[in-house]
């Protein structure tokens, strides 16, 4: 099975510009063979959404979705988006598209709320790992803060799955000064492809990102409206770069493909 992994750069917000990319990018990755064509995590929407995040959400049954995985003809796409459900939950999810037909959307179970961190906020959390099948393989999607909880990757092996789908927004700085995500995620991509034997398939973005909704203070006796200071605002709206760095990993641990750091990058194996 050959695979494209497509390291983007997705728009804050801006679901149109990040749904046209995304759809060209499937397009390309099918003209070069790809069989299945992977983006990180919420590629329609970009990361720092906060509290907008309602109004680029997207339910299975709408026109984006469909046109979505209407690209897939011939191939197979894993992309993150933000989905609402029917009874009005939403979700980080990625939907997993095969051969222009919504396979399902596998909704993150192990939301972060801790620093710069919000999704717990705003998410609701999926309940189960599904797995696909695809040319011979069985296949476990799992988003980001879910590959930090060991329980969960193991859930995907215990349903037979010999490859992993991982997609993730990590950005540098995120967790503070004295950790290294960079240096962290490579431990883990390869980590799970040597302890279980699979390959593993690895999708980060790229691009910067700053919280750009500015908080204020209510002053409780006198009911006026204060901004707050600069030198106060929360980590939110510090700017956060994502680095990159994809890849795809043997089940040896060997890494077989790389994407650059900090910048676009396409990867193929």
């Amino acid at each position: 099975m050959k695979v494209a992994v497509y390291q983007t750069r997705p728009a804050l917000l801006d679901l149109k510009a990040n749904l046209e990319d995304v759809i060209g990018k499937i397009h390309q990755g099918r003209e070069k063979g790809a069989q299945l064509i992977v983006f990180p995590e919420l590629a329609l929407t970009g990361y720092f959404v906060g509290q907008k995040y309602h109004t680029v959400a997207l339910r299975l049954d709408s026109k984006e979705i469909k046109q979505l995985a209407s690209a897939t003809k011939g191939t197979a796409a894993v992309v993150g988006f933000i989905e609402e459900s029917r009874s009005m939950n939403f979700y980080n999810s990625a939907l997993v598209a095969v051969d222009g037909e919504i396979l399902f959307a596998y909704r993150k179970l192990n939301l972060p709320n801790y620093g710069v961190f919000e999704e717990r906020k705003y998410f609701s959390h999926g309940k189960q790992i599904p797995v696909f099948r695809l040319h011979d393989f069985t296949i476990a999607v799992l988003i980001c803060n879910d590959l930090w909880h060991p329980s969960l990757p193991y859930l995907g092996v215990c349903q037979k799955a010999d490859v992993f789908v991982s997609i993730f927004s990590s950005s540098e700085g995120a967790m503070g000064t004295e950790f290294s995500n960079i240096e962290s995620w490579g431990i883990i991509n390869t980590f799970y492809s040597r302890i279980f034997g699979i390959y593993n398939i690895c999708a980060n973005r790229v691009g910067v990102e700053a919280w750009e909704e500015k908080r204020s203070v209510l002053a409780a006796e006198t009911a006026e409206l204060i901004s707050v200071d600069d030198s106060d605002q929360p980590p939110q709206e510090q700017s956060f770069n994502f680095w990159g760095g994809s890849e795809i990993i043997n089940p040896f641990g060997q890494q077989i493909a790389k994407a650059a750091l900090h910048k676009e990058d396409e990867i193929f194996a």
